[in-house]
């Protein structure tokens, strides 16, 4: 911090270029705009000093990597000693074609798989299901039960590789057949690796992908925070996700203050549930997309990280540093992309992916300049990972850490960013916690405010897209895209007949009633679903069973 002498100094130095070079310059030739702000719609000024960070302890408010508040990272070493695992995400029609994706990236170099789960899939329903039809491996893979992760995993061993799944609501259930694949290639829960994105808030608040209402939904996620803690150490059992909050339309400080008080949600049932901090807080992660704006993104992932790092120490009272840690997975910003001159999209992940970097991320999917049209094919996905592999490799961003750390403008953000998140986890503190303001419809409403607000922007030309709303071509119609075979869906549906007329049904039916009453009950659901998986029940029956027990949930109404 600088001594009111330095300040002074500086104020008078400023003052004077502001008179003698800057007045006449701007009399000769006026910027281009009245004013500038970010991709969130912040303001940003002309010029950042130390005027700007004076208040700034470096201390205690930045300090050093891996070590609290983490503003600088969580690693003491950060990409000096390993690189970022580059996880691609990747599912598109059956387990048998995602297999050989995958594959494919582990042979490029993707260091980590994610799953990506069709749509039936994610709301808990099987292939054959009449909701299901037209949607059978649309958007990712098509898992019915346990044979198709078999299916999914064939020749990938689990010992070895890091596997994520975005999958929330059946969140149990697909943790469960992935601990049963390991059981079969003979690799035991304690070794398997990974993370289950679990975060049903965010399902009510962005993404829609929900099935049960908020209590059973909270009590589902502690279980597994429980189970795992016990079962699958190196498991980490939700990753809170500000990802589809952006996706909605936040800003990236809404990004931030909805996402952790999400995570304060979650820290809150599990303490509730009789589960002790710092027993299952260092297997919580997050989930961040990283947007256009390059220094507001870095800024925000700083701010998440410190944020994070105080909320622990300060209102849960961890005394592990680890459960202080915001350890975070980043997707490049898919609303970004557009369908327009899709080549340009592999400009903008580029920058986006950069942004992730140079914010500390540790993991990342860069999306495919294609994925505004269709799922992205492989030749779009080899880009896609190759940018990952330059920025690694070629542009010396991760010599050193934390490069921008010091930067008037990144410090005084990164500030704003946590000023402005911690204002909104306050609100939803004072609404009664973030289910309840979700309940209000208060988050969804401020996202949508927000959205709107910057397609008027769009709209107006006051904000360019390029290719969209100028500097546009004519263009032919695309040519080359990935098309999902809607044979994919009677292929399920034998699969899923065939499978039933295998297994012993009995089995699968004791299994199932004894599912139900633990749900009707208290005890910790996660075995039930692993016997049931266990004996080939298929993912609909097991949702099934928790629909009739739990109920679903309805959605707030937006006035």
């Amino acid at each position: 911090m600088l001594n009111n002498e330095e300040l002074s100094k500086i104020k008078t130095a400023r003052e004077n270029w502001e008179e003698k070079v800057l007045n006449k310059t701007l009399e000769k030739s006026p910027e281009s705009k009245e004013e500038f702000r970010s991709v969130s719609g912040a303001t940003v000024e002309r010029l950042y000093t130390p005027e700007d960070v004076a208040e700034i302890d470096y201390v205690e408010e930045i300090g050093y990597p891996g070590q609290y508040p983490f503003t600088r990272g969580c690693q003491p070493t950060m990409y000096r000693g390993k690189n970022w695992t580059m996880r691609m995400y990747a599912g598109f029609a059956t387990a048998e074609e995602s297999n050989e994706r995958y594959k494919y990236l582990v042979s490029q170099g993707s260091t980590g798989l994610s799953v990506a789960f069709d749509l039936p899939t994610q709301i808990g329903y099987d292939s054959d299901h009449s909701l299901a039809q037209g949607e059978v491996g649309k958007v990712g893979v098509a898992i019915d039960s346990l044979k198709d992760m078999e299916i999914l995993f064939d020749g990938i061993p689990l010992d070895k590789v890091s596997t994520s799944m975005t999958i929330n609501a059946p969140a149990a259930v697909l943790l469960a057949m992935y601990i049963a694949v390991g059981e079969k290639q003979g690799v035991s829960a304690d070794k398997l690796r990974g993370t289950i994105q679990n975060d049903i808030l965010k399902e009510y608040i962005a993404r829609g992908t929900y099935i049960f209402p908020t209590e059973p939904s909270m009590r589902l996620i502690t279980n597994i925070f429980e189970y795992c803690s016990k079962e699958v150490p190196k498991w980490n059992t939700i990753s809170i996700s500000g990802y589809h909050i952006r996706e909605a339309g936040s800003t990236a400080a809404q990004e931030v203050g909805f996402t952790l008080a999400d995570g304060i949600a979650y820290v809150e049932a599990a303490i509730k549930a009789g589960l002790d901090v710092d027993t299952f807080a260092p297997r919580l992660s997050f989930f961040f997309n990283s947007h256009n704006d390059l220094f507001e993104e870095v800024a925000k992932f700083r701010a998440a990280r410190r944020l994070w790092a105080k909320i622990m120490k300060e209102r849960f009272h961890a005394k592990s540093e680890k459960s202080m840690m915001l350890k975070f997975h980043t997707q490049t910003a898919g609303c970004t992309l557009t369908a327009q001159q899709p080549d340009n999209n592999i400009i903008r992940v580029a920058m986006q992916a950069l942004a992730a970097v140079l914010g500390g991320t540790q993991s990342l999917h860069t999306n495919s300049r294609d994925e505004a049209l269709a799922l992205p094919t492989t030749d779009s996905v080899t880009i896609a990972l190759r940018t990952q592999q330059i920025i690694a490799s070629e542009t010396g961003v991760t010599n050193t850490i934390d490069p921008l750390a010091g930067s008037y403008f990144i410090e005084a953000k990164t500030k704003e960013i946590e000023d402005k998140a911690m204002e909104y986890i306050s609100k939803i503190d004072d609404l009664g916690g973030a289910a309840r303001a979700i309940d209000l419809g208060y988050i969804q409403k401020e996202i949508s405010d927000s959205a709107y607000k910057y397609q008027m922007e769009i709209e107006s030309l006051d904000r360019i897209v390029v290719g969209v709303n100028k500097y546009q071509v004519k263009e032919e119609s695309p040519k080359g895209l990935l098309r999902v075979d809607p044979i994919v869906g009677e292929m399920q549906t034998k699969k899923i007949q065939d499978v039933k007329s295998a297994r012993n049904n009995d089995a699968v039916k004791s299994r199932l009633e004894a599912l139900r009453t633990a749900c009707q009950g208290t005890e910790n659901v996660m075995p039930y679903i692993l016997d049931a998986v266990r004996e080939y029940a298929t993912l609909g029956e097991i949702c099934q069973v928790m629909r009739d027990v739990f109920g679903e949930y309805e959605q707030a109404v937006l006035l």
